[in-house]
């Protein structure tokens, strides 16, 4: 059966038709953002049996967008009670921008499992979570969901983030849709239900360069993605960094508009930008102690007027190493004006650039190169980074966050907050599963700005 979908102006009629829909799988909740009312849906999802309350789900149920849901292309699953699979595959399910709680019940009574968790575009929610035969786990994380559009709020006009034009439109669409997909992975994954509901809940967003925004393929993932795998649910990461971006961009290309039109009172704005500002010296339009100081004034400004709370980050190195095996800094004028800023508008700050140097000297010349990026055999890239290097760098960031005394830090998940930067986890222990290619055959159209 086909869920049967209510709008806002349909709510009391979906009240009244509340028993019918929760049989089909669906339900239609009213949550409240200022300065507008909006309707938000729920699924409920089991896989090969039917269960009261939830849509089932087969194997071959591609996504479709009149049905709402389905398995994204390459998707080689089984549901035979419960969904299974032998390599990872990608789940898709339509709704509107807002955050939710995905709630997963991991195993089943007859098989082992090890599942990990991605959302949207590589976003580590779960991770290698493993039961034995007959045994179940149920865990919860916090997404969010957006689209470009910007709705209009005191002091910001109504319009649209320019996106870049293909990237963000075609392999990073998955960030700006309608829609919340899911990449299952692990060893062994196996998944008796999903259920999605809409949920009032603080918010970390996030703004950056290309070491913090979402990377769509391997071998490049930045902390920004590994980031949510740290905080337990009840508070999600919206992720709007973009690569080859400055402070400057995040205004010119309403990144930080787009922000402050979601935001609600007490959400945190983490900002790290460095690595392309940097580049504006070269062509005489700014320098770190000018134009880069003014242009993070001019975001915590805005952020406090809104009721966020700002949070900069200076930029971490790049992997550099002097003749005696000691990192070098290339970075240093533009960690020193971050500090500053902080200091001079009394906002929290976390100096990444401090953290990761001794990060990369633990590591060594050698070792460091397994935490960077390396596109091509024997060819790597010595500012972005891989699964590891940004797994180590997020938990870098949580301990800032904490140390800095930023109130979402009450959500840093038990265990974690107190990394040492010069005693990194090891490389060999490291085991998040690479990310299988996403075959996007939905390209960012009109819809994505409704």
């Amino acid at each position: 059966m086909q869920p049967h979908r209510q709008g806002a102006a349909a709510l009391p009629v979906a009240r009244r038709l509340s028993s019918a829909l929760l049989l089909a799988g669906f339900s239609t909740f009213a949550i409240f953002v200022p300065g507008m009312a909006q309707s938000a849906e729920a699924w409920h999802f089991t896989f090969g049996a039917a269960k009261p309350g939830y849509t089932t789900v087969d194997a071959g149920m591609a996504y479709d967008a009149k049905r709402g849901f389905g398995f994204e292309p390459g998707a080689e699953v089984r549901t035979v009670g419960y969904l299974a699979a032998s390599k990872p595959f990608y789940f898709t399910a339509d709704l509107p921008e807002g955050n939710y709680n995905v709630t997963v019940k991991l195993g089943a009574r007859d098989t082992a499992s090890n599942t990990t968790i991605k959302s949207e575009l590589r976003r580590l929610m779960l991770e290698n979570v493993s039961t034995a035969a007959g045994v179940t786990d149920t865990r919860t994380f916090t997404v969010n969901v957006r689209t470009p559009r910007i709705r209009a709020v005191p002091g910001v006009a109504a319009g649209v983030v320019d996106l870049k034009v293909p990237r963000e439109t075609v392999s990073e669409a998955r960030t700006w849709d309608r829609r919340l997909t899911l990449e299952i992975n692990g060893s062994h994954p196996v998944i008796e239900s999903i259920d999605i509901a809409p949920v009032t809940a603080p918010t970390i967003f996030l703004l950056g360069d290309s070491t913090v925004s979402d990377q769509p393929g391997e071998p490049y993932n930045s902390w920004g993605q590994m980031l949510p795998r740290f905080f337990k649910p009840g508070i999600a990461v919206a992720n709007l960094a973009q690569s080859g971006e400055t402070y400057r961009d995040s205004l010119s290309r309403r990144r930080l508009d787009k922000i402050l039109s979601m935001m609600r009172p007490g959400d945190t704005v983490m900002m790290q930008f460095g690595h392309n500002d940097q580049k504006q010296i070269k062509d005489n339009k700014g320098g770190p102690f000018t134009t880069y100081k003014d242009e993070i004034r001019q975001h915590v400004e805005a952020i406090r007027r809104h009721g966020g709370i700002p949070v900069i980050i200076s930029s971490m190195e790049r992997r550099r190493f002097d003749n005696a095996g000691k990192p070098q800094e290339t970075l240093t004028d533009y960690a020193a004006a971050a500090r500053q800023s902080a200091e001079e508008l009394g906002a929290a700050f976390i100096d990444l650039h401090a953290m990761s140097l001794p990060l990369y000297a633990a590591l060594g010349v050698e070792g460091s190169k397994l935490a960077f990026a390396e596109p091509e055999p024997g060819k790597l890239d010595n500012t972005h980074h891989n699964a590891y290097g940004s797994y180590e760098l997020a938990q870098a960031v949580v301990t800032g966050l904490r140390q800095a005394g930023v109130p979402a830090a009450q959500w840093i998940a038990d265990g974690y907050g107190n990394f040492d930067s010069a005693h990194p986890d090891p490389v060999a222990k490291f085991a998040v599963p690479a990310s299988p290619t996403f075959s996007n055959e939905r390209p960012l159209g009109d819809e994505g700005n409704k």
